[in-house]
């Protein structure tokens, strides 16, 4: 049976305690090649099929690193506003784990390729807050453990594991915030509004998918707190591999909640990982959290140190494309947005998404009523990020496309995009398998009009009297006949021809 876990009301805990933050996002860089060997660098396949004597770390096979990861790493430190080390080299982190094949993870210490940056990030309600950057670090990937059987998917309970190799040795960075303090309430938003803004940065630089969902990029939220009264940090938990927005905010709130509601009853927080609970929002104990003493890092014998040349650094520099937050104010300019009109597009995660259908031919106007209403109606039922629908810009673009033609009406679009999520295929195939275009037909129009009218006379001397507004009612009854397929506008303008009005 579940023990029932006490929590203190939120106002509570902003009342009594100061919450403390620091945020580890990991991000696989999309190299075609693993970190140090030529394994193919993909998403999925059959299980211990991307793999060689290096990434198993099997006996006398040595590791070359992946100068276009390197490359990667810069990159990613320079749109962070970090100072890049002139030199630095990889250590080995060891512990046993049977995810790690090699029983340590290549990784970088005390002696990252970037360090000290920042990152401004804007709230809901735009107000911006700087996120400082300790470090981003190059490492390796681990495996994929699989447990079968028991309940929760985890070790506890099942009668057995699997391994799969594929992962391990994929390019990882690790991106780490200094303490984020004096955020209060706003604690969880902050750290929501950290993970997109970074996300939206890596997606801008196209050095990973940022695939939260495939774990390309995923967050360790490490919450304290200090009383109100304290001097030092309270004893933190790392809730591990939080994969989505949402997640990620309901991860630190809850935290917080639960941490209170130990701490005033005068109990102690256990310094330990847990494991995040997409079903209920919830957190779970994991195991006790290490030091760095417990992982007896020392330098990677194997690889060479790093020195990139202050010329090479700023070569890189040069590819950085244009970052998010400019790109936000160019197409606020550009599209004649107000402030909160920019802000909506922000909140629901749809500037990308409005850009993309404007450059694939709709209008900004067009394109920013579908995404901000109808798509992120759905994608919040869904309980989804509005990028994870099944629809992309360019088909929705196809959609506003065929409205504009005449070939559909607003209510048959709907359904074309709700058949495209279905998974029915492209807009037109939607059109095609559901019937859903527009009858045009003047003949097949003016023939269900006449038998509106025929069914319905007293309307029909209304309109004869000039009374035209009476024709609604003769709209609506040849749409439901067309099942909503009938131009709205050339009904009316054939019903005032049959009558003679």
């Amino acid at each position: 049976m579940t023990a029932v876990v006490e929590l203190m009301d939120y106002a509570d805990v902003i009342e009594r305690f100061d919450p403390v933050l620091g945020l580890e996002v990991h991000v696989e860089l999309n190299t075609n090649t693993k970190m140090f060997c030529g394994c193919a660098n993909e998403f999925g396949g059959e299980p211990n099929t991307k793999v060689c004597p290096t990434c198993l770390g099997l006996p006398g096979a040595l590791p070359v690193v992946n100068a276009k990861a390197i490359e990667g790493a810069i990159r990613i430190g320079l749109a962070l506003n970090c100072e890049i080390a002139e030199w630095c080299r990889f250590a080995r982190k060891n512990y046993f784990y049977p995810d790690m094949p090699k029983n340590f993870q290549t990784s970088q210490y005390d002696e990252p390729i970037a360090f000290n940056g920042y990152l401004d990030v804007t709230l809901d309600d735009g107000e911006v807050v700087r996120v400082e950057i300790e470090r981003a670090h190059m490492e390796e990937d681990t495996g994929k453990s699989l447990h079968v059987g028991g309940a929760t998917g985890r070790i506890h309970g099942a009668e057995h594991s699997l391994l799969d190799y594929n992962r391990a040795g994929v390019p990882l960075i690790e991106i780490v915030t200094k303490t984020i303090e004096h955020t209060g309430e706003r604690a969880p938003e902050v750290a929501r509004a950290y993970v997109s803004a970074l996300r939206d940065l890596l997606s801008a630089l196209d050095v990973s998918d940022v695939r939260m969902d495939q774990g390309s990029l995923r967050c360790d939220a490490n919450v304290s707190l200090m009383a109100k009264d304290a001097t030092e940090f309270g004893t933190r938990t790392e809730t591990k591999n939080v994969n989505s927005l949402r997640s990620v905010e309901r991860a630190v709130r809850y935290e917080m909640t639960r941490q209170a509601a130990i701490l005033a009853e005068g109990g102690s927080i256990k310094q330990e990982t847990r494991h995040f609970q997409e079903a209920d929002g919830t957190t779970s104990s994991g195991r006790t959290k290490e030091t760095a003493e417990d992982y007896r890092y020392f330098p990677e014998p194997d690889l060479v140190p790093i020195a990139p040349t202050r010329e090479w650094v700023e070569e890189l520099r040069k590819t950085l494309p244009e970052m998010p937050s400019e790109r936000r104010k160019r197409i606020q300019r550009e599209w004649s947005l107000t402030d909160e009109a920019l802000r909506d597009l922000l909140n629901v995660g749809a500037v990308d998404l409005v850009a993309a259908t404007v450059e694939a031919g709709a209008t900004p106007d067009e394109a920013r009523s579908w995404w901000v209403n109808t798509l992120a109606q759905e994608a919040n039922s869904r309980e989804i990020e509005l990028a994870e629908l099944a629809i992309t810009p360019a088909q929705l673009a196809e959609v506003i496309a065929l409205v504009n033609a005449g070939e559909l009406t607003n209510k048959l679009a709907k359904e074309v995009v709700q058949g495209v999520l279905a998974g029915e295929g492209s807009p037109a195939e939607v059109v095609e398998k559901r019937g859903l275009k527009v009858v045009s037909d003047d003949s097949a129009l003016i023939a269900a009009v006449d038998e509106a009218l025929a069914a319905q006379p007293d309307v029909a001397e209304k309109i004869r009297g000039g009374k035209v507004a009476a024709a609604g009612a003769i709209v609506g009854a040849v749409m439901k006949a067309t099942k909503g397929q009938a131009d709205a506008k050339r009904v009316r303008e054939l019903i005032v021809e049959r009558v003679g009005a």
